[in-house]
């Protein structure tokens, strides 16, 4: 495992990471960085203001800032990656929409809403939970069933019920506060609903099948790139809960009542946890570049290639989480201390291991 330098964000992240919480967003002094670095438009292509980054990239930034908070990397990944969104969208729209400089994209993958055709759009109705990055949101996403008028559903080419996705402006939106979780609290992860709000029919669009913007990205399947942008936030936080486990041992006001052999123990444990998680990271990096430059060159990806790339993605984060459940044990009072920033590391890890996505590996 390789730590992480120090730069200007990194000292700023730590100084303002357990306010960001106490506050139950990113602090305002995290925020402005977030905005002058682009984060919130890591995927957005320049020519509609954003990074323009490709994934790979991303990637390794998105494990950088989960391994300075979990909170930032977390948020930053969610929202950025709605905003990845920007290749499917009407492109006037698309124009609108990124011409604020602060433009946060927040939302839910979930299928929690209706959309009624109506003459000139639809009329949504729903309510859609743990839209991440949602007290600083300027454009929530949201899914809908597609209904006609006497309330049947439409059905789609394979007869199933047509769902489809829409853009919302902050103002259309009600944010319930509802995010009362113990770890990544400063995401402010809440619920939005609307109710008979009428949307008119650009601000509708769907992943992968109908791109708008040609740049390569935009047809990375969408399973992998989630799978993918969610574990490397766990793999920061572990490295991050493995450097301050290391700290706080070697550190316990009671060092002197183990004896050599145990503090041999712990070493050789720790020093096992680092190179399961390093070799996987490893493997987990070189699987993932196999795929994108096979993207690049095919224009397409194996279904085996694809597969093998959700079972590392998963391995990894399954990896992580029995690396912290080891370790946890070693760092004392202090770890379980709710103020601390190992306490928070740790909560944050175990709040994001909950996401469905890596539940199983297989």
């Amino acid at each position: 495992m390789k730590t992480l330098t120090n730069t200007y964000w990194q000292k700023t992240v730590a100084e303002f990471a357990a306010q960001s919480e106490k506050i139950g967003e990113l602090h305002p002094e995290i925020l402005a960085i977030a905005y002058q670095e682009n984060w919130f438009k890591l995927f957005v292509p320049e020519a509609y203001g954003g990074a323009g980054k490709k994934l790979p990239e991303i990637l390794r930034l998105e494990e950088a800032l989960a391994y300075a908070d979990g909170s930032l990397g977390w948020t930053i990944t969610l929202c950025a990656g709605a905003a990845w969104f920007a290749g499917f969208l009407n492109p006037e729209l698309a124009l609108e929409v990124f011409a604020d400089k602060a433009v946060c994209f927040a939302g839910s993958g979930a299928v929690d809403g209706t959309a009624v055709k109506i003459e000139n759009g639809y009329l949504l109705k729903g309510h859609w939970k743990y839209a991440s990055g949602a007290l600083h949101a300027t454009v929530f996403t949201a899914n809908c069933i597609i209904k006609n008028q006497d309330g049947t559903d439409v059905l789609d080419e394979d007869g199933n019920p047509k769902i489809m996705s829409f853009i919302l402006k902050k103002d259309e939106v009600q944010i319930l506060s509802g995010w009362s979780y113990f770890g990544l609290v400063a995401t402010g992860s809440h619920a939005f609903e609307v109710n008979n709000l009428e949307v008119p029919a650009n601000r509708t669009f769907k992943i992968n099948n109908d791109i708008k913007f040609d740049e390569a990205g935009f047809d990375y399947p969408f399973l992998q790139l989630a799978e993918t942008t969610l574990v490397v936030n766990t793999l920061g936080m572990t490295n991050h809960f493995i450097d301050l486990v290391e700290e706080a041992f070697l550190t316990r006001s009671g060092l002197k009542r183990y004896s050599e052999k145990q503090l041999l123990f712990f070493k050789s444990e720790l020093k096992a946890c680092k190179e399961d998680v390093e070799e996987l990271r490893f493997n987990f990096y070189k699987t993932f570049d196999e795929s994108w430059d096979e993207l690049q060159v095919n224009h397409s990806i194996s279904s085996n290639t694809l597969d093998n790339l959700s079972y590392v993605s998963r391995k990894l984060a399954h990896t992580c989480w029995r690396v912290v459940a080891k370790l946890y044990p070693y760092a004392g009072l202090e770890a379980a201390k709710k103020e601390t920033e190992i306490n928070r590391v740790w909560r944050d890890i175990h709040t994001a291991s909950q996401h469905a996505l890596l539940t199983f590996i297989d």
